[in-house]
């Protein structure tokens, strides 16, 4: 391979993530799955990370790039829209066709022949297990792999910034309460239908935290009202009735077509997710009715202020911490870990301005507020 990789952490992380994607095409064969993507090794993985980071601190008209890279051939994916000749890999190719295929879901699709990579064209559609590198801003590479189930089609293996390495621990789990959501993410849970309540909601965490303006989303159990004990009243946005678009579509059991519900659920997602940019929090049922956004949040009465969160990040080498609220984040975490301190029975979603994103909840075997950053 003539391309020489220069990037340290890609070097570093390979190995572990060449390990990563051979265990999951293993336990994948080994409940008979045909249709994956091919295995890349580990120069390809190191080659493939080295040139997405260099070409994140490049410029093309005062942009930096954020693209999708992913390794298979054109075989492997329907309808692919293919060179006439195909294009060295390398920072000065991806920053000029940047522009072009930044937009969601457009990957650039890169294969090797003959021990040299290349860049054969773009695809919208991948095999499951396929090895994707994305550049979401300078110096920031995510690796991840196309879900075999569920509608939060990735799942991360490891974020790079710059020499800091994370990797995804799969495992973090096991001895720890976790929310379903997370399971969801980790792939622990298979969710195979598109309008699953977790799928929606990992719909709803990824609009949530695209619009860049952080966000507070609240989900409580249906017909339960405990929770106005914690919001301060009056509500300014109350919805009343509380509008139910999105929660008819996750009732749906096949009247439409999957591809017709699908977009329309995408859009309903879209809807509510924007109202999150709103100053305080949006409020949702466990059965997606919007009751009300913008609301401000309150201790309850007669409920002691949140004084410590047990923090768990799900990355190896992470360690649980007992965190003061005021170690975790601004005004909109502390809120939304109070919110879930009086009441343990909902649970609560932060988008932070910084990109990132906290699941509150009650841990039953620390009995207290646990905050997931993922």
């Amino acid at each position: 391979m003539s391309y020489k990789p220069t990037y340290k952490a890609a070097n570093t992380v390979s190995a572990k993530i060449e390990q990563h994607f051979i265990k999951l095409h293993a336990n994948a064969a080994a409940q008979g799955e045909l249709d994956l993507a091919t295995q890349p090794n580990r120069k390809i993985i190191e080659a493939l990370i080295d040139v997405a980071f260099w070409s994140s601190l490049r410029k093309e008209e005062g942009h930096s790039p954020r693209i999708s890279i992913a390794f298979l051939p054109p075989s492997q994916t329907s309808k692919p829209l293919k060179f006439a000749k195909p294009l060295p890999l390398n920072a000065n190719t991806i920053t000029k066709v940047a522009p072009g295929v930044e937009r969601s879901g457009i990957h650039l699709g890169v294969w090797e022949e003959d021990g040299e990579l290349y860049i054969w064209g773009t695809t919208l559609n991948i095999p499951n297990f396929c090895f994707v590198v994305d550049v979401s801003e300078p110096g920031l590479i995510v690796i991840k792999h196309r879900r075999i189930y569920g509608i939060g089609k990735y799942t991360n293996v490891a974020v790079l910034k710059g020499e800091q390495i994370r990797i995804v621990d799969d495992t973090s789990c096991s001895n720890r309460d976790c929310p379903p959501i997370l399971k969801a993410l980790l792939d622990l849970t298979v969710l195979a239908s598109w309008n699953d309540p977790i799928n929606i909601l990992i719909q709803f965490s990824v609009s949530m935290r695209s619009h860049g303006r952080g966000g507070a989303l609240l989900i409580v159990p249906k017909n339960d009202t405990k929770w106005q004990d914690s919001i301060i009243h009056p509500i300014q946005y109350l919805i009343e009735p509380p509008f139910c678009g999105l929660s008819n579509l996750a009732k749906q059991s096949g009247n439409q077509t999957e591809i017709f519900s699908q977009g329309a659920l995408r859009r309903e997602v879209e809807h509510l997710a924007g109202l999150t940019a709103v100053d305080g929090a949006t409020i949702i049922n466990e059965a997606f009715d919007l009751i009300a956004f913008g609301a401000k949040i309150g201790r309850a009465k007669g409920k002691p202020t949140v004084e410590q969160i047990a923090f768990s990040e799900p990355i190896v080498g992470g360690e649980d911490a007992i965190l003061y609220p005021g170690q975790l984040g601004g005004t909109r975490h502390f809120s939304v870990a109070q919110f879930v301190n009086d009441q343990p029975q909902a649970i609560g979603l932060v988008a932070s301005q910084d990109g990132h994103f906290t699941i509150f909840s009650w841990s039953k075997q620390q009995n207290m507020v646990m905050a997931h950053r993922i």
